[in-house]
């Protein structure tokens, strides 16, 4: 059988091993992601819980949904899904943190299903999912659209898919790059490249192509006094997030 393409950046992947020991560090190299996994765990389950018609009140209100974390990293985001009740299986392109997420999840008592492999490779292999989380990779990878297009591949009719990522504009890449690689220094140098980021509509558009139907587009923003995150219906100048449906 023929091996299945990829959108894999070889280069985008080889950042990220090489801090893969860092994920569960929450003043370390992914300080950012810690710092926003509230807010975007509030977005995913709103939106999980409005598709499927579950009580976010009850006891593993997400049990019998398979879901798909793919780039995974060490599980910031697999992690809450498993306690949730849902069946995840975590997916990443670098290799080096998939031992990272698995002796987490296993000091945590959770069992999850982690895997080095990619969404092209999950869906030549007949994978399917209620939920796919796209979080922070779409602006990693070498086709986005290849890369969506599998993503929706993974999807069972009906099955919803959250995708964030950075805008591409001015304000970004004071913010992104200079701010919180530069200033900061949250983020090694180098880790995003601002020509790789996508305004909102052009999301949009690509997740059309790849033949899903947008339902909703939030923004993820930080407020540098409250030093904290929140979502806006309005603002998705930085950091945003979509929900699609495969009907």
């Amino acid at each position: 059988m023929q091996a299945a393409q990829t959108t894999v950046d070889p280069a985008e992947v080889a950042k990220f091993e090489a801090m893969a020991a860092e994920w569960w560090d929450v003043n370390g190299k992914f300080k950012p992601l810690h710092m926003m996994n509230p807010c975007r765990l509030d977005y995913i389950t709103q939106q999980i819980a409005k598709q499927f018609d579950r009580d976010l009140t009850g006891p593993e209100p997400f049990k019998g949904l398979r879901l798909l974390d793919i780039g995974c990293g060490g599980g910031l985001l697999s992690e809450p899904m498993a306690r949730l009740g849902a069946d995840v299986v975590g997916a990443d392109a670098a290799e080096g943190n998939i031992p990272v997420a698995q002796i987490h999840a296993e000091q945590q008592g959770l069992d999850i299903d982690y895997r080095h492999t990619t969404a092209e490779a999950l869906a030549e292999a007949g994978e399917q999912f209620d939920v796919v989380l796209n979080m922070e990779v779409v602006e990693h990878v070498a086709d986005p659209l290849a890369y969506l297009t599998a993503c929706r591949q993974l999807l069972k009719p009906g099955g919803l898919m959250l995708c964030s990522t950075i805008n591409r504009n001015p304000k970004s890449y004071m913010v992104a790059i200079i701010g919180a690689e530069h200033i900061m220094r949250w983020l090694p140098k180098g880790t995003h490249e601002w020509s790789k980021f996508i305004t909102p509509n052009e999301l949009v558009e690509l997740i059309k192509t790849a033949g899903l139907e947008p339902v909703n587009r939030t923004g993820f923003v930080f407020n540098p006094i409250a030093w904290s995150w929140s979502l806006s219906d309005r603002d998705l100048s930085v950091n945003y997030v979509t929900a699609s449906i495969k009907r």
